[in-house]
């Protein structure tokens, strides 16, 4: 679609242009779930995020090969499991790939390229161990392996970590830690009575976090890449780690662009179990009045990098935004064949097409992006309504929503006409597949009611359409009707 495209790398702490490694091909891994437990709704930002950056240089026109890790062996995996095998381990961790994969595709997240497991790519991380203790990087203590960060003068430029008050020699076996807990961190650990292991070259033990992304990033985008996604709390220690390891051993840059989403939050405090503001995807659509799409569209419509403060009534808001869309949608679709209305859609368009380019061009900036398209359907709808839009401009309108979801992927759903007339032309052109013959009976049905003035069956039917998921316009055009979520019972 053209335009540069510039984003906030991390590493450097500035805006910069973006320039692939190979151009017209974006390389790009995310840190995907460690799978332990269910996702919650701020591990979801970050994926719809990174879904938002594939999907928008996509339409910018790069093939993307994206790579998503699954985290399935780890201090957590292993503390909640409490398995003895790795083949334990493995059944524990399925049902969770298996709910993270399912919820995936209800956020409309396009699926990575590959997801990598790390309990399948032992022998990469064991052979990068091995090459590290050959450089000298990383030396052996109590059957554990651990990265000397002594030995590499860079280690904190992405994070800016103070190491002037690390205790020198000091060792860390834990995955995560503090800031403040600067220190060598473990590559390969020693095995532990009940707890799975694997015999290698290097000796017993299992991987340590850290060297599990260094290891399948390079394995399928290479030593080099362009772009590493995450969340904030992935900067220190996670990526930072995983830059020490990975430029040791292979000699040469590890990634081009780092991007971080920051936290989300959920009525401006940090979630927790012990609040009770702590929300699985599942929890928040249990409360009814909302689908997964109404999710992603909140979650997509926050800059990545400010804070997002999740709220019941934000999530209101972001479900009215996205029904305007599909309302505008239902309008379009409409405009009768015949219609030779003779405004011209194309400076719209063009306006609108720039405005949402350039606004996620510019270290994707989602506001300035959804103005543009907002703005389109504030100018568009007063020439719909005075029938000054040709069909084929209305079809031209329609497509450019159609690639703006492309980019959003939130999916606003039309409303749809039905002839007024009793046994008339029936649904518009198009629809007769998605609008079932039962509901279409029960409209039917209730239009009868409404010409025969029986408003008590009339309310009936409106409220039985309702349950089963449908909510119905009387406008004077005739009936409209769309699918919603039927509410909480």
């Amino acid at each position: 679609m053209g335009g540069m495209i510039r984003f906030h790398n991390t590493l450097g702490g500035r805006i910069e242009d973006f320039v692939p490694l190979e151009p017209g091909r974006v390389r790009l891994y995310t840190c995907g779930p460690t799978v332990y437990d269910f996702p919650h709704i701020g591990n979801w930002r970050a994926y719809v995020f990174e879904d938002l950056l594939k999907r928008f240089l996509k339409y910018s026109g790069f093939g993307v090969t994206h790579v998503m890790n699954i985290t399935d062996v780890e201090d957590k995996t292993i503390r909640d499991s409490k398995a003895r095998t790795v083949e334990e381990l493995k059944r524990y961790t399925a049902k969770y790939i298996d709910a993270f994969m399912a919820e995936r595709d209800l956020l409309n997240i396009q699926p990575a390229d590959r997801y990598p497991r790390a309990t399948e790519h032992i022998p990469e991380m064991v052979g990068l161990v091995k090459t590290l203790l050959a450089k000298g990087f990383a030396y052996r203590k109590d059957g554990s392996v651990y990265f000397a960060i002594d030995k590499f003068p860079a280690y904190g430029r992405l994070s800016r970590v103070n190491l002037e008050e690390r205790r020198p020699g000091s060792r860390g076996d834990a995955d995560e830690y503090e800031k403040e807990s600067v220190h060598d961190f473990a590559l390969w650990k020693a095995p532990k009575e009940g707890e799975p292991f694997w015999e290698t070259e290097i000796g017993p033990g299992r991987p340590g976090w850290h060297i599990e992304c260094s290891a399948m990033s390079a394995r399928y985008l290479g030593r080099t890449f362009d772009i590493h996604c995450g969340g904030v709390d992935n900067i220190f220690p996670h990526h930072e780690n995983e830059i020490a390891q990975s430029e040791a051993a292979n000699g040469v840059k590890f990634v081009n662009y780092w991007l971080h989403c920051h936290h989300l939050v959920v009525n401006g405090q940090k979630m927790a179990k012990s609040k009770g503001n702590f929300y699985r995807l599942a929890d928040v659509l249990a409360r009814g009045g909302c689908d997964a799409l109404d999710v992603r569209y909140l979650l997509v419509s926050t800059h990545y990098r400010k804070m997002l403060d999740f709220t019941f009534e934000a999530l209101k808001q972001a479900r009215t935004a996205r029904q305007r869309m599909g309302d505008f949608l239902g309008t379009l679709g409409d405009v009768p064949p015949e219609a030779a209305g003779q405004a011209p859609v194309e400076p719209l368009l063009a306006t609108a097409r720039a405005g949402f380019t350039a606004g996620l061009g510019d270290d994707l900036n989602i506001a300035e992006a959804l103005a543009a398209v907002f703005t389109l359907i504030k100018d568009a709808n007063p020439l719909l309504v005075q029938g000054r839009v040709s069909k084929a401009g209305a079809d031209k309108l329609a497509a450019f929503m159609g690639e703006v979801d492309g980019v959003l992927g939130v999916r606003p759903s039309p409303a749809v006409s039905l002839s007024g007339k009793i046994g008339g032309a029936g649904p518009a052109a198009g629809t007769a597949d998605v609008l079932e013959s039962g509901i279409r009976a029960k409209i039917e049905e209730r239009q009868r009611a409404r010409a025969a003035r029986d408003f008590k069956r009339s309310d009936e039917i409106r409220g039985e359409l309702l349950a089963m998921g449908i909510i119905l316009e009387d406008t004077k055009d005739g009936v409209r009707w769309k699918r919603v979520v039927p509410p909480k019972p």
